[in-house]
C-alpha cells in the first residue's frame, strides 16, 4: 500500500494547482491559484488604450494559453493610483489571450481597464468583482446639463469605446460565458465587440456612469438574468431627463439575433439602447436585426425604455413604466411590439417612418399618448439610409391592444395604410386620435370604447370613426361603412426559456423605485450604499433636504451660511430644512453618522459598523454680471483677437450658459461667431475650481492672465482649474463657434 501510495503521490500532486503570489508584469501560462493578499502594483501610464496602431499597453498581469484555469481566490489587485480620483486610472490590470481560458474569484479596481480579453475563444469568467474602476467626473448640476457629459458610442471599428474605460472589455471572442460577475462605480461594466454566442447571465452591472453592458459588431448573444439598474447620467428630477447616451444595454453597428431576457433594467439612461450603426446609415444595408427583447423590467428611464432604430425586431413581454418614452423604434420595420406593459409615460410607443410594423396585445396605462406614429416632410440630405430606401411611414398594424386611462391613446400623422383593427378597447380618454397632419387609408373597424358620454360624443361625430362600438353608447356603427375588417390572425407569441440556473432579476419590492430616486453626483448615480443630503427644493431662503441612505444617526458637525435649520441631529432616512443667511454666498452642511452596520463610501472604500462616516453638501449660489458680445467672423478660422471687430450683439446674463444649434442672436452668423464674456465680482477668500466647457475654441483670463487656453476646434469638452480668490476679480472669456452646435459654460465651484 505505502508503493501504491508512493506510486501516485507525484500525480496528485500535479493536477492540484499551484499557489501564486501576484507580482508586476506576471505572466501567468498555466493553472494555478493566486494567495489571497490584496496586491497593490503599479499601472500603465497610458491612459487612451489602444493595443493596436498607438502602441501596446503593458498590463499588470497577462494571462496566455489554452485550457488555463486561474483561481484568483478572492484576492484583490489594485492600482497604486489615488482611489477618490477615478477619472485619473490609466492602465491595464489583466489581458487574456487563448482559448477555454477560466478566471474566477478574481476582484480588481483602479485601472482604466480592469479586464480586456482579445481572440478568447470559450472564455470563462466567473464570480469575479472589477468595481470601481475607471469613471470621469461628470459636470452637469443641479438646474442644468453640461454638454460635455454626453457620451458617442457610434463607432468602434478601432477600438474607441476603450476611451470611456471599462470593468470587462471583450474583443473577437466567441463562446464566452460572463456569469456571477460584478461592476459598479464605473463608467462601464461589461463591452463587448465582435463577439458571438456568448451567455452573459446571473451578473450585477449597476450604479455605472456609461453603460451596463455594451454589444457592437456582437451576434446570437444571450444577455440573462442580470441586474442592470442606475447605468446613468444626465438627470436631474424636475430639471433635466436626457441620459446623455447611458443606457442599461447597447445594441450597435450590425448587432443581431441577440436574446436580451429577464433583465432589470430600471433607472438607466435608456433601458435598451439599439441603432443600426454607420453601415447601415450610409448603405441603407444591414441592421441590428432580429434580435428578441423579452421579459425584461425597463422602467422609470429618463428617456426611452427601449429604444430600437433602423432595424427589425421582436419587443415582447416587458415592463415599460414611468419613462419619456417606453418604446421610441424610429425607421425600425417588420418589427412586432406585442405583449408589454406600458405604463404612465408621456408617450407609451413613439415611431417615426416606421414600415410594416406591428404593435398588438400591448397593455397601455396612465400614458398621456399611447402611440404616436409620423413621417417627416424631409430627411437629411447626408443619410445614405433615406436616399436608399423609401422611408414613408406605412402599412402598419393596431390590433387587439387595451388602453386604460391613456389621454390621447392615439395619435397619427402623415402615414399610410393604418389598420386600427380587431378588438382593441379604450377606455377612460380625453381624445381617442389626434391627427396633426393627413394620412392615407387609415381605417378603424370592430374597436370597443368605453368612456364618458361627451368623450363618446365626440367619437362619434368623427365620420372616419364611426365603425367603433361601444357596450355603454347605443350606436352600433354606420350602415354604409366603407371599411371592412381585416382578417388579421392573432399575432404569434415567442417565449425564450429561461436559463436553469438563471436567477430572479427584479428590484426587491421594498426598494426605492421611481425617477425621483436617480440621484447624480460629480461621480456618477447614488447607491444606496451611504448617507446623502439630497437638496429637494428651494422657496426664497428656505433649503428643504431628504437624507437618504442605510438607517443610521446622523447629526449637523459645521454649517456656513446657515440662518437656521430645523434639526442638528437625527436618524436616516429624514427630512431637514434649512434657512440659509441672506448675506452669505455659501451653503455648506457637514454631517457625522454612524450606521449599525457596514456601509460602502463613494470609492468603495468599507465603513465597518459604528465608525463614524463624514458626508456633506456644499453650494455656491454667488451672483454675477456677464456682459457677453457676439461677433461675426469670416473664413475657416477665428480671429486670435477681437479688438478690431465690431460686436453684432449684446448680451447681459447672470449665468454664463448657452447652448447653440442655431444663431444665438439677431444679426449673429449660424456658424463662425465669437463671443467675448467679462465680469467683475468680489468673493470672500478661499480655494476656488473654475469649470469651463466649451464648443469650439475658448481661452480664459483672470485678472488679466491666461489661465486656460483650449483654442481649437473641439466636441464639448471641460477644462477645470483651481484658483486661489481673495476679494476683487475680473474675468475674460473669449469664445468661438466654426460651425454645427456650440455651447460656452463657465462654473464655480469652493
Amino acid at each position: 500500500m505505502r508503493i501504491a501510495i508512493l506510486l501516485f503521490l507525484p500525480a496528485l500532486l500535479a493536477a492540484q494547482s499551484p499557489e501564486i503570489t501576484l507580482t508586476q508584469n506576471l505572466v501567468i501560462s498555466r493553472s494555478c491559484t493566486v494567495k489571497k493578499e490584496r496586491y497593490v502594483l503599479r499601472a500603465d501610464s497610458q491612459n487612451y488604450l489602444l493595443p493596436t496602431e498607438a502602441g501596446a499597453v503593458t498590463p499588470v498581469i497577462t494571462i496566455e494559453g489554452d485550457g488555463i484555469t486561474v483561481d484568483f481566490n478572492n484576492a484583490e489587485l489594485v492600482s497604486t493610483a489615488t482611489a477618490d480620483r477615478p477619472d485619473l486610472f490609466t492602465g491595464l490590470a489583466i489581458r487574456i489571450r487563448g482559448k477555454f481560458v477560466t478566471l474566477k474569484n478574481a476582484s480588481v479596481r483602479g485601472f482604466k481597464i480592469a479586464l480586456l480579453a482579445e481572440n478568447a475563444a470559450s472564455l470563462r469568467l466567473e464570480n469575479c468583482d472589477f468595481s470601481y474602476n475607471y469613471r470621469p467626473r461628470l459636470h452637469s448640476i443641479r438646474e442644468r446639463e453640461d454638454f460635455s457629459d454626453w457620451l458617442s458610442y457610434h463607432r468602434n471599428e478601432k477600438d474607441e469605446w476603450m476611451r470611456y474605460g471599462a470593468a470587462f472589455y471583450l474583443k473577437n471572442c466567441s463562446n464566452v460565458t460572463v456569469k456571477g460577475c460584478r461592476a459598479t462605480g464605473c463608467q462601464n461594466a461589461l463591452l463587448m465587440t465582435g463577439c458571438n454566442d456568448a451567455v452573459v447571465y446571473n451578473n450585477f452591472f449597476h450604479y455605472n456612469s456609461g453603460l451596463g453592458i455594451g454589444l457592437y459588431r456582437s451576434s446570437r448573444n444571450k444577455i440573462m438574468h442580470n441586474f442592470l439598474d442606475w447605468n446613468v447620467r444626465g438627470y436631474s428630477h424636475g430639471f433635466y431627463e436626457r441620459g446623455q447616451d447611458s443606457a442599461g444595454i447597447l445594441l450597435y453597428e450590425q448587432s443581431s439575433n441577440n436574446l436580451i431576457a429577464f433583465n432589470s433594467v430600471t433607472h438607466s439612461g435608456d433601458g435598451l439602447f439599439l441603432w443600426a450603426g454607420q453601415t447601415t446609415m450610409d448603405t441603407g444595408e444591414g441592421g441590428c436585426n432580429d434580435n428578441l427583447i423579452y421579459g425584461n423590467d425597463f422602467s422609470y428611464a429618463p428617456t426611452n425604455g427601449v429604444e430600437v432604430t433602423f432595424s427589425r425586431n421582436t419587443i415582447q413581454g416587458n415592463m415599460i413604466q414611468e419613462c419619456t418614452n417606453g418604446i421610441w423604434g424610429g425607421y425600425s420595420y417588420q418589427s412586432k411590439i406585442m405583449g408589454n406593459l406600458i405604463a404612465k409615460c408621456k408617450t407609451g410607443i413613439a415611431i417615426e417612418h416606421g414600415q410594416n410594423d406591428t404593435i398588438a396585445r400591448n397593455l397601455f396605462m396612465d400614458d398621456s399618448t399611447g402611440i404616436h406614429i409620423w413621417a417627416r416632410e424631409s430627411q437629411p440630405a447626408d443619410w445614405g439610409y433615406a436616399q436608399k430606401r423609401d422611408v414613408r411611414s406605412r402599412d402598419w398594424i393596431i390590433d387587439r391592444n387595451v388602453f386604460l386611462g391613456v389621454r390621447k391613446p392615439l395619435k397619427i400623422a402623415n402615414s399610410e395604410t393604418v389598420a386600427v383593427n380587431g378588438e382593441n378597447l379604450f377606455h377612460d380618454f380625453e381624445q381617442l386620435l389626434v391627427v396633426p397632419k393627413p394620412n392615407k387609408g387609415l381605417k378603424f373597424f370592430r374597436n370597443d370604447v368605453y368612456g364618458s358620454l361627451d368623450n363618446l360624443n365626440k367619437v362619434w361625430k368623427d365620420p372616419l370613426l364611426s365603425s367603433f362600438r361601444t357596450v355603454n353608447f347605443s350606436h352600433e356603427g354606420s350602415p354604409d361603412n366603407p371599411y371592412a375588417p381585416l382578417d388579421i390572425p392573432l399575432v404569434e407569441l415567442r417565449e425564450p426559456d429561461s436559463l436553469p440556473d438563471g436567477m430572479l432579476a427584479e428590484l426587491p419590492a421594498e426598494f426605492p423605485r421611481g425617477r425621483q430616486f436617480i440621484i447624480m453626483d460629480e461621480w456618477g448615480p447614488f447607491d444606496f450604499r451611504r448617507p446623502v443630503a439630497v437638496l429637494d427644493t428651494i422657496s426664497g431662503n428656505r433649503y428643504s433636504f431628504v437624507l437618504m441612505g442605510p438607517s443610521g444617526n446622523w447629526k449637523i458637525t459645521d454649517m456656513k451660511g446657515v440662518k437656521n435649520v430645523s434639526a442638528r441631529e437625527g436618524t436616516v432616512p429624514d427630512a431637514l430644512i434649512v434657512e440659509k443667511d441672506p448675506a452669505s454666498d455659501v451653503l455648506e452642511l457637514r454631517f457625522d453618522y454612524v450606521c449599525p452596520e457596514d456601509i460602502t463610501g463613494t470609492f468603495g472604500e468599507k465603513i465597518p459598523a459604528g465608525r463614524p462616516y463624514q458626508f456633506e453638501f456644499r453650494r455656491l449660489e454667488k451672483k454675477f454680471d456677464w456682459k457677453v458680445q457676439f461677433f461675426n467672423y469670416e473664413g475657416n478660422t477665428a480671429p486670435p483677437n477681437f479688438s478690431g471687430l465690431k460686436p453684432a450683439a449684446e448680451k447681459q446674463v447672470s449665468d454664463l450658459y448657452f447652448a447653440w444649434w442655431d444663431k444665438p442672436a439677431e444679426g449673429v452668423n449660424e456658424d463662425r461667431f465669437a463671443t467675448v464674456s467679462t465680469t467683475e465680482f468680489t468673493i470672500a477668500p478661499g480655494e476656488y475650481t473654475m469649470e469651463l466647457t466649451s464648443d469650439d475654441g475658448v481661452r480664459l483670463y483672470l485678472d488679466g492672465k491666461l489661465i486656460i487656453d483650449n483654442w481649437d476646434v473641439h466636441e464639448p469638452e471641460t477644462d477645470e482649474i483651481k484658483v486661489r480668490l481673495d476679494g476683487k476679480h475680473n474675468i475674460r472669456i473669449e469664445h468661438f463657434e466654426a460651425g454645427g452646435f456650440g455651447t460656452l459654460g463657465w462654473r464655480l465651484k469652493r
